[in-house]
């Protein structure tokens, strides 16, 4: 039988979320499906079953920490496992997420605390988000996905120039 995801983070529900709002989620069919970093210097690649209960996602997190990464979840919710409201997804783009992970050192409490700040310096009502992300994480655990094939992650693009 198949290992089941390890359940993130919620700071990569919010990650996932706006994803979503970037536009940076793109289904190629049935079961394959693109995510582009926040950065934009990496792609990422998901794959899940037509029932979404099987997942596998080349990101960091889902290779080398055991949990299903961002990638991973926005694919699902994209694919309808939650349909966030459409403010919550607008409150949550645009966020720097590579680099609050960075200055926070991957504490994602400290990602989650500056997120909400600017969730509301942004008019967005923080309480109404943190609610609507538990619930997106509610409906991930329930599905309980199960690893898909593992793949290595992608390397960062580097812009292409001539050398000297």
């Amino acid at each position: 039988m198949a290992e089941p995801w390890k359940m993130p983070p919620i700071v990569k529900v919010y990650e996932a979320l706006g994803a979503l709002g970037d536009g940076r989620v793109t289904l190629i069919d049935e079961t394959h499906a693109t995510v582009v970093s926040s950065e934009g210097d990496k792609t990422y690649e998901v794959e899940s079953s037509p029932d979404l209960q099987e997942v596998s996602s080349n990101d960091n997190a889902s290779y080398w920490q055991g949990y299903l990464g961002y990638p991973g979840v926005a694919v699902l919710l994209a694919r309808g496992l939650y349909h966030p409201r459409p403010k919550t997804v607008e409150a949550l783009s645009a966020i720097p997420w590579k680099e609050l992970n960075r200055r926070f050192r991957n504490d994602y409490a400290k990602t989650v605390a500056e997120v909400t700040r600017l969730v509301r310096e942004r008019g967005h009502d923080p309480e109404s988000v943190k609610a609507e992300t538990a619930s997106a994480m509610e409906a991930l655990r329930k599905l309980a996905p199960v690893r898909g094939k593992r793949k290595r992650p992608p390397t960062e693009r580097r812009p292409r120039g001539r050398t000297p």
